[in-house]
């Protein structure tokens, strides 16, 4: 009997099953609330938890255990992830703020792209139709534009109609066809690249402390200013 009691103790609260006459008003809003939260549909470029807490960074892969469900990562509050762990504050704040810009669409390099195999997204650069007589030039055909479109492993971007082709967000092309863009990797031939799944893909880089923080920064500065008196001496 005490071993059952000690490992439920271990269970965050939130997730130990409840009877109706346990609930409480708090807890009843508390579940329509969560219930009311949108969760958006997992994309092929980031299609779990395990990847989403991959490619954000700041090493929070490290607990993907410890969430249970693509619904609870987009459900669960800064208070229930301090219950299963999640340290330091920074890093929940952090959570949830790459949490919220997925839930609005706004991804890193590769979030958009449809055609994705093994965490790894195939990009070739193609010629589509531009309105206008654009002359021709030594890269280019007239009347046309390049833009850099995802394709499906071994497939063409001309099996689809120009009108129907989407250029992917955040890419340029360089020169003939060499395609540019954060954690862009080139394919040997320089006709064909790709953007892989990997850790901190998406990461906001921390700032580097100058001096300390803001707090250390007056202490700090007057004692360099102290020990260059003493030198100059």
């Amino acid at each position: 009997m005490t071993s059952k009691a000690t490992q439920l103790r271990s269970i965050p609260s939130f997730l130990l099953p409840c009877t109706q006459s346990r609930i409480t008003p708090q807890a009843r809003y508390l579940q329509t609330r969560v219930k009311a939260t949108r969760i958006p549909r997992p994309t092929p470029f980031v299609p779990d938890t395990q990847t989403f807490l991959t490619v954000i960074g700041r090493n929070l892969s490290q607990h993907a255990s410890k969430i249970p469900s693509w619904k609870a990562l987009f459900s669960l509050t800064s208070a229930q992830l301090k219950e299963l762990g999640i340290e330091p504050p920074r890093s929940r704040r952090y959570l949830l703020r790459w949490r919220e810009k997925f839930r609005n669409g706004q991804y890193g390099v590769g979030g958009d792209l449809k055609y994705v195999e093994n965490g790894e997204a195939l990009l070739r650069v193609v010629e589509v139709p531009v309105s206008g007589n654009s002359p021709a030039t030594a890269t280019l055909t007239a009347g046309k534009r390049k833009i850099v479109v995802n394709v499906a492993a071994g497939g063409s971007a001309l099996e689809k109609p120009a009108e129907q082709l989407e250029p992917v967000k955040g890419l340029h092309i360089k020169g003939a066809q060499t395609i540019v863009g954060p954690h862009v990797q080139p394919l040997k031939g320089g006709k064909a690249a790709k953007v892989v799944v990997k850790e901190g893909l998406w990461e906001d880089r921390r700032g580097h402390k100058i001096d300390g923080g803001e707090r250390r920064q007056a202490e700090v500065r007057a004692k360099r200013r102290g020990e260059e008196r003493r030198a100059a001496r």
